[in-house]
């Protein structure tokens, strides 16, 4: 099967946004390493409906316009990876979490590491906002994005 994408211009760089026939897969980063999140062949679809409701949304969330998105979303990973993705749902905006929040949301406490690997390889990057985990510090720790990107979108939401 394969994937429709398009890029978009961002405050923290190229965004690539890719979809499948009737939801979101993954949001992609401009220095995106390729073997981070794995996907079928992309073909360019520049009026793919998925795709530009994402572009919309983000377009709204960047202008301060919009805290929460409203998109069909398709995660492709491991059962313990879905119920990290879905606890990074749940994080409120303007608010952050600590990888063992999100363990202890899952219930499995000593999954500390095992929820920042997954944190990690988060495909749908911003929407599900893996930039709202932070170290038990409060330190910014490890971002596909890198950490200036994550800087920018936690700055952004303080507003």
């Amino acid at each position: 099967m394969k994937l429709a994408f398009i890029e978009m211009a961002s405050p923290v760089g190229l965004l690539k946004l890719v979809a499948h026939e009737t939801a979101l897969v993954a949001v992609l980063w401009e220095n995106e390493n390729p073997k981070r999140v794995r996907l079928a062949e992309l073909v360019e679809q520049a009026d793919h409906p998925v795709l530009l409701e994402t572009q919309k949304q983000l377009t709204e969330y960047f202008a301060g316009k919009r805290q929460q998105f409203d998109l069909p979303l398709d995660f492709a990973g491991t059962e313990f990876q879905q119920k990290v993705w879905q606890a990074l749902l749940s994080i409120p905006f303007g608010e952050t979490r600590s990888y063992r929040d999100i363990a202890e949301q899952i219930g499995n406490i000593k999954a500390v590491r095992a929820v920042g690997a997954a944190n990690g390889k988060n495909p749908i990057s911003i929407i599900a906002p893996c930039h709202r985990v932070v170290g038990k510090n409060g330190k910014l720790v490890g971002f596909a994005g890198g950490l200036d990107n994550k800087d920018i979108l936690l700055r952004l939401e303080k507003h």
